[in-house]
């Protein structure tokens, strides 16, 4: 099976890589898959950071890029390849990924090969300004629950968007958790859907009736992924659906429906999350559905400000005047 980043490098037709650096690519992704604190979003970032990388170094190094020449870098090196990606219009945000990614696969290449750049010890990561996520309005999530988008030219493409945003404002589900389920994942009646996240960290969420009744709309009107072990979400093709289409959607849907640039898959999480605490429900259960954990991160992805913890601190703790 042909790996991502192999791939990444086909699309390239300028790009090179030495092969005993390729190969330990190719280790290190293998690993990474292995690996319980790697997504596969992360990991697919992670090799398209490294693509621009190894670019940067041919061109800029005048070489392709080995393991020698990975040893040898620089400090200047890497703050020239940051330098290029910030006048590129890349963010902080990025380009702390872009080190993180750069200082995992040190340590991996340090461990594996006995082999590393001491150049990157010296970089650090940029300092980030913490945003708070912005939800949509309870009227504008259900509104994507239920559009239709012209562009769709075939009615069952509906119903699977439908019940792909129904499942992530419904269930709170990252997009790589829904669109990597089967349709052996769904049970046949309101149970609860188990998922595996971030670090595969199983969770279970409650299955709501309006949500089990778009997907099986959508599966009666799908004309592939008949057989259990199907990709439930999937694209005209019948192969499982890119995240990128779901992105393009939710765009055409968001324009249509006058709802802000926020407006995202991603959003409908946030949005489960921030009306569930909207209506009375507690951090530590929208914890345990977002499959977060740190409650921390529960608390600054909903936006929970401090009087909604005192809120929920007064009306909980025996030791405090209620009245």
């Amino acid at each position: 099976m042909t790996s991502v980043f192999d791939k990444l490098l086909q699309k390239k037709s300028s790009f090179q890589v030495q092969k005993d650096f390729l190969d330990a690519i190719r280790t290190w992704e293998e690993e990474m898959e292995a690996e319980r604190n790697f997504s596969p979003l992360t990991i697919r970032n992670y090799l398209q950071d490294l693509t621009v990388f190894c670019l940067f170094i041919q061109r800029y190094m005048g070489e392709p890029l080995s393991m020698q020449l990975f040893e040898c870098l620089t400090p200047s090196n890497f703050r020239a390849f940051l330098s290029y990606r910030s006048g590129e219009g890349v963010s902080h945000r990025s380009n702390a990924r872009a080190i993180s990614m750069l200082k995992s696969l040190n340590r991996f290449l340090d461990k594996r090969y006995q082999l590393k750049s001491s150049a990157l010890s010296s970089l650090s990561l940029p300092r980030l300004k913490t945003s708070l996520p912005r939800p949509i309005h309870v009227e504008g999530a259900l509104a994507l629950t239920n559009a239709h988008i012209p562009e769709n030219t075939q009615p069952w493409l509906d119903a699977r968007d439908q019940a792909l945003f129904t499942l992530l404002y419904g269930c709170g589900l990252r997009i790589s958790e829904a669109l990597n389920l089967n349709v052996q994942d769904i049970p046949s009646s309101l149970r609860f859907l188990t998922l595996k996240g971030k670090g595969q960290k199983e969770r279970m969420v409650p299955l709501q009736k309006k949500v089990l009744e778009k997907i099986q709309i959508y599966l009666s009107q799908a004309p592939h992924g008949k057989n259990l072990q199907s990709p439930l979400f999937i694209g005209l093709q019948g192969k499982r659906l890119n995240p990128g289409i779901a992105q393009k959607q939710i765009r055409r849907l968001r324009y249509q429906l006058g709802l802000s640039d926020s407006a995202t898959p991603h959003a409908l999480r946030h949005s489960f999350a921030t009306h569930l605490l909207a209506e009375g429900g507690d951090l530590r259960t929208v914890q345990e559905l977002l499959g977060h954990t740190s409650l921390s991160t529960t608390q600054r992805y909903t936006g929970v400000e401090t009087s909604k913890l005192l809120k929920v601190y007064q009306q909980a703790h025996p030791r405090t005047d209620k009245s």
